[in-house]
């Protein structure tokens, strides 16, 4: 999910609507049937270190957007293709994830890929983003490289 820096910020009216509540005890966004704590919330805090999947780093990417975690976005971001700063549209609210496919992506590889289905909420309508992203390793750490949009 590559949202870059696209528009400035406004500086004058109201403010953009703050991040949606995610708490250790919430379900995590990512979908699996876990705490959000103990789930992809240990990645955002550090308490569990980097994700040891391309997988689970998609689904704590996935989680950062929902939960606006710009920090661990640009941490888990690679290098080469990392803005200076995430464009969180205040009125796009990210309401589910589908996994399609991975390839590779393990602690055998260097490499991997996760095609994905992230469901959101624009201006009041749904819509889907399908994106097949590209992940390898930095320093020994998965990272997002950059993604192809899927029909």
């Amino acid at each position: 999910m590559s949202r870059r820096k696209t528009r400035p910020r406004p500086t004058t009216g109201p403010a953009a609507p703050s991040a949606p509540a995610v708490t250790a005890a919430s379900p995590c966004p990512c979908g699996r049937d876990a705490a959000y704590g103990a789930c992809c919330g240990r990645f955002h805090d550090g308490t569990a270190g980097a994700a040891p999947t391309a997988e689970l780093l998609m689904r704590s990417r996935y989680s950062a957007f929902v939960a606006r975690d710009e920090g661990y976005l640009l941490r888990t971001w690679a290098p080469e293709t990392r803005p200076t700063e995430v464009d969180f549209d205040p009125s796009l609210r990210w309401t589910g994830l589908e996994i399609r496919e991975t390839t590779d992506g393990t602690a055998f590889h260097q490499r991997g890929t996760v095609t994905f289905v992230a469901r959101y909420v624009h201006d009041g309508e749904p819509g889907a983003l399908h994106e097949r992203s590209r992940f390898t390793r930095h320093d020994g750490a998965w990272v997002y490289v950059d993604g192809e949009f899927l029909a």
